[in-house]
C-alpha cells in the first residue's frame, strides 16, 4: 500500500482580455500568426529558454498547432491548440491545452481580433481559461500572454 497522497485536485476559471496597438495594419499582424516562419521568430519562451520546438503547425479551421519548450534542464512547456474560426486579416479563434512536462495545467478557449486602428491595428486577445490542480493561475497566464503579446508586436512593428 502506497503511503504517498493523491495529488490535490482544483478547477480554476478566469477570463483575460488584452488590447495592444501595433503600428502595423491588420494585414500585417494578421500574417505574423498565420505564417510558421514568422511566429518561429517571435512565439517562443525568453531568451534564457532552450528555442521552442514547433512540432506541427496547420492554420486552418480544424487544424492544429503544436510546439514545446522551457528552460535548460526542465520543466518542458508545451501548447497543443486546435483552430476552430479563421478569418483572414479580422480573427482568429482556437482552443489550447497548456502542459508542464506531462501535467496538463490548462485548457483555453481564445480570440485574436485585429481591428484597423488609427496606429494601424488594434489587436484584442481574450482567454476564457480552466486552470488545473493549481499548476497554474489566470494571473500567471495573463502575465504571460502579455509578454508573448509584446513579443509579436515588437516584431512585427520592427519588420512594418
Amino acid at each position: 500500500m502506497s503511503t504517498e497522497a493523491a495529488p490535490t485536485r482544483s478547477v480554476t476559471h478566469g477570463t483575460f482580455t488584452i488590447e495592444r496597438a501595433i503600428k502595423a495594419p491588420p494585414a500585417r499582424v494578421f500574417r505574423a500568426f498565420a505564417d510558421l516562419e514568422q511566429k518561429k521568430r517571435w512565439f517562443n519562451g525568453p531568451p534564457e529558454w532552450d528555442p521552442d520546438v514547433h512540432e506541427a503547425f496547420e492554420f486552418r479551421p480544424g487544424g492544429r498547432e503544436s510546439s514545446y519548450g522551457g528552460p535548460k534542464g526542465g520543466p518542458v512547456h508545451r501548447y497543443e491548440a486546435r483552430y476552430y474560426d479563421i478569418i483572414e486579416n479580422e480573427r482568429i479563434v482556437f482552443a489550447y491545452e497548456m502542459y508542464l512536462d506531462t501535467a496538463r495545467i490548462s485548457v483555453s478557449a481564445t480570440s485574436i481580433e485585429f481591428r484597423p486602428d488609427p496606429v494601424g491595428t488594434l489587436l484584442v486577445f481574450t482567454e476564457h481559461g480552466i486552470h488545473l490542480d493549481g499548476h497554474d493561475t489566470v494571473e500567471g497566464r495573463e502575465e504571460g500572454t502579455r509578454w508573448i503579446l509584446e513579443a509579436a508586436a515588437q516584431f512585427v512593428e520592427a519588420d512594418a
